[in-house]
C-alpha cells in the first residue's frame, strides 16, 4: 500500500467519465436524449433544445437542476429517460476490479446521475460488488455537484471524516469542495471535454486513469 494514502479510510469517486474513460462517449448519448427531451417539454427545434440545455448546465451546474428551477420538471421522469441508453460501449476493467478488491477502506461513488444508471454502469464495467454505497443526485437533494450541499450530506450520511478520505473526479471543479471540507483530492485528467484543465492548491494530484493509479497504490497486479 503507497504511504502516501495510508490515512485514507473512505474511498470516493465520481461515477461518468471517471471509472470509464472519457473515450467511451456516454455523455454523447445521453446529451443527444436530453436534448429530444427539451425539445418535447418546450415544443422547440434542435438549436434551441441545445441553447437552453448548455445554458443550465453552465448557470446551474445540470441541466436537470436547470430545468427544475425554471420549469419544474419531475426529476424522476427526467433522469429515467436520458440514462435510457445502451451501455456497450463501455467494456469489463479488470485491472479496475482488480484494485478495488484489494484496496482497504469504504468504497463510495458520488455522481450527479441518479442510482439505477450508476448501478448499470458498474455492472457494466465489473465493479458493482465492490462498492459499499452510492451517492446520487436524489441524495444531494438535487443540488449537483461542485455545490457544497452534497458533500455535506455525503459525509453527514455515511459518517465519513473529510481528514480521513479522498475524492476522484474528472471535473476538477468539483475537487474544490471536498478539499475544503479537507479531503484529500485528485484530478482524473483524461481528455473528458467537460474536465477543464485544473489549476488552484486544491488539487493534491493528477492522473490520467483510475484503474493504472490504483494499481499502483495497491502495489501492482494480482491475479491471485
Amino acid at each position: 500500500m503507497d504511504p502516501r494514502f495510508a490515512h485514507i479510510r473512505d474511498w470516493i469517486f465520481d461515477l461518468d467519465n471517471c471509472l470509464y474513460p472519457a473515450s467511451a462517449g456516454l455523455f454523447e448519448l445521453i446529451d443527444e436524449r436530453m436534448g429530444a427531451y427539451i425539445q418535447r417539454l418546450l415544443g422547440c427545434g434542435p438549436a434551441e433544445a441545445r441553447r437552453v440545455q448548455k445554458h443550465h448546465f453552465h448557470t446551474h451546474g445540470t441541466t436537470l437542476a436547470g430545468l427544475m428551477k425554471e420549469h419544474g420538471i419531475d426529476p424522476n421522469d427526467f433522469l429515467e429517460d436520458v440514462h435510457a441508453i445502451p451501455l456497450d460501449r463501455v467494456q469489463p476493467d479488470e485491472r479496475l476490479s482488480s484494485a478495488l478488491k484489494r484496496l482497504p477502506g469504504r468504497k463510495f461513488v458520488f455522481t450527479n446521475g441518479d442510482a439505477p444508471y450508476a448501478r448499470r454502469v458498474l455492472e457494466a464495467i465489473g465493479v458493482n460488488d465492490y462498492f459499499d454505497e452510492l451517492h446520487d443526485i436524489h441524495a444531494s437533494s438535487y443540488r449537483p455537484k461542485p455545490d457544497p450541499h452534497g458533500y455535506e450530506l455525503l459525509c453527514d450520511r455515511f459518517e465519513i471524516d473529510p481528514r480521513h478520505a479522498l475524492l476522484a473526479d474528472d471535473m476538477a471543479a468539483n475537487l474544490k469542495p471536498a478539499k475544503a471540507l479537507g479531503m484529500t483530492t485528485i484530478w482524473v485528467d483524461n481528455g473528458s471535454e467537460r474536465g477543464t484543465h485544473g489549476h488552484g492548491d486544491f488539487i493534491d494530484d493528477r492522473i490520467e486513469s483510475v484503474s493504472e493509479w490504483l494499481e499502483q497504490i495497491v502495489g501492482g497486479k494480482n491475479d491471485s
